[in-house]
């Protein structure tokens, strides 16, 4: 008597249209990738440039180029429906943290105030890493001032410098829970000093000169006089 064994098929799920789709989504989570680096090193530039033409006083043109930068940093809110991973990489952080520092200069340049986080539309963290970095532009402008002779300009400067760096490290916990925040405030404090020094020199040499002028007015008054006594 013959026995029959009974044969089970096993039927198997191709796994290639599985891997295929796998494939797919990297190649698109990859092209949003290389999207979002080129648009925040655009953003990135737009901003230092901002900054280059705040400080040639071209204000119409830096806020044109903020505008711009705006529209590529609000395109990351998409991005971060599909792939929220992406938007915390250091490119991103660095485009909003130079965005925040051209927009709170340009600021405190025309219209003499800060300009918050919530009209920025940017974090915390992006918001104070960038207004760190604003003393450094004030430094710059505080040079220029004392090149053209506007010492007032200077003072100024230099007071805006110290008020952005004697707030920052008064923040207490916050101040130790930002990474980087310590750093910059280091760099801060020392352009302070060295802003403060050539700030003192200049205010000496101005009041010296216009002591020096005050003098030779008096003396050739005097002469004046000298001579018309002596007719």
């Amino acid at each position: 008597m013959h026995h029959f064994e009974t044969c089970t098929v096993v039927y198997i799920v191709s796994l290639k249209p599985i891997l295929k789709n796998i494939q797919e989504k990297l190649m698109k989570k990859e092209e949003a990738r290389q999207e979002l680096q080129r648009d925040m090193r655009k953003a990135t530039r737009l901003s230092k440039q901002a900054i280059l033409f705040t400080h040639q006083e071209r204000f119409d043109e830096a806020k044109k180029l903020l505008e711009k930068a705006n529209k590529l940093l609000t395109k990351l809110n998409d991005v971060s429906k599909d792939y929220p991973e992406l938007v915390h990489t250091g490119l991103v952080h660095a485009a909003f943290e130079e965005y925040t520092e051209a927009h709170v200069f340009i600021l405190l340049i025309k219209e003499d105030r800060f300009i918050s986080p919530e009209e920025l539309r940017v974090s915390s963290v992006s918001y104070v890493l960038g207004l760190a970095d604003v003393v450094g532009e004030f430094r710059r402008r505080a040079l220029d001032s004392i090149r053209k002779g506007n010492v007032e300009t200077a003072e100024k400067c230099m007071q805006i410098m110290e008020q952005i760096y004697v707030e920052l490290t008064a923040m207490d916990d916050a101040f130790l829970l930002i990474s980087g925040l310590r750093r910059k405030c280091d760099v801060a404090r020392r352009l302070i000093e060295i802003t403060r020094g050539d700030v003192t020199i200049e205010t000496r040499r101005s009041s010296l000169e216009r002591s020096i002028k005050e003098l030779e007015k008096t003396v050739r008054r005097k002469t004046k006089v000298g001579k018309t006594e002596n007719r």
